[in-house]
């Protein structure tokens, strides 16, 4: 079990997503995403992102300004979510119109260890197929399931901002020593998929989507890249 870092985290307001996409992407890494359920808050560390611009191919912006799309169109901050793959996924609007950031995995978190309660919670929004528990480190392991585990769906959130009172993001004051940075998950090869838009915190990197370090003949210095922020 993780716990936040701190018992009075800072709140980030929507000036903090007003940066360039492979910016923030990278500075969204071991930030900490707060929804409310059911009077329980529910924590998880930002461990995985993906930066999306405008004028590659590989972002939905790209395809035009949609009434679906709208939020990659609105201030920073702005949540844009969509369905993938049978389930929903959770992006934020940054600087410039048409750029975000997905959020790709994260890991669970309990606010103290008097706190057991936000942990059971999420396990139980994000079983197996079976119905067994998910194993922890996988709870929140890629994008969708990431979101059933902590219950933020699109009709709810899209082209919504943050709200401290339901859902937010704060900075318990931790920092990854080291990224990986590498190319994109599910892009096509004619969508820019060459792009190094995906950032890991290096120390979750086996909770991951995919594991760029457990990649056969994957090299440092060429399919991916280890630095110090």
């Amino acid at each position: 079990m993780e716990y936040l870092k701190t018992a009075t985290p800072k709140r980030l307001d929507s000036d903090f997503f007003d940066r360039d996409a492979r910016v923030l992407a990278q500075d969204l890494l071991g930030k900490v995403l707060q929804v409310r359920q059911d009077n329980q808050w529910l924590f998880s560390r930002i461990i995985e992102t993906e930066a999306y611009l405008i004028n590659e191919r590989g972002s939905h912006a790209s395809l035009g300004n949609t009434y679906s799309r709208r939020a990659l169109f609105m201030p920073p901050g702005t949540i844009y979510m969509y369905y993938a793959r049978g389930g929903d996924s959770l992006n934020f609007s940054c600087q410039g119109e048409g750029n975000a950031v997905l959020i790709k995995s994260a890991f669970p978190l309990a606010h103290s260890e008097q706190d057991q309660e936000s942990v059971a919670l999420m396990l139980a929004n994000n079983p197996l197929k079976n119905g067994k528990p998910r194993p922890l480190e996988k709870v929140c392991a890629g994008q969708t399931l990431l979101c059933r585990a902590m219950g933020l769906r699109v009709p709810d959130w899209n082209a919504r901002q943050l709200d401290e009172d339901t859902f937010t993001m704060i900075d318990d004051f931790y920092n990854p020593s080291q990224i990986i940075q590498s190319t994109r998950l599910g892009i096509p090869p004619h969508r820019d998929a060459h792009l190094p838009y995906r950032f890991i915190d290096a120390r979750y990197t086996k909770y991951s989507t995919k594991n760029p370090l457990s990649v056969r003949n994957w090299q440092n210095g060429k399919e991916y890249t280890i630095f110090s922020p």
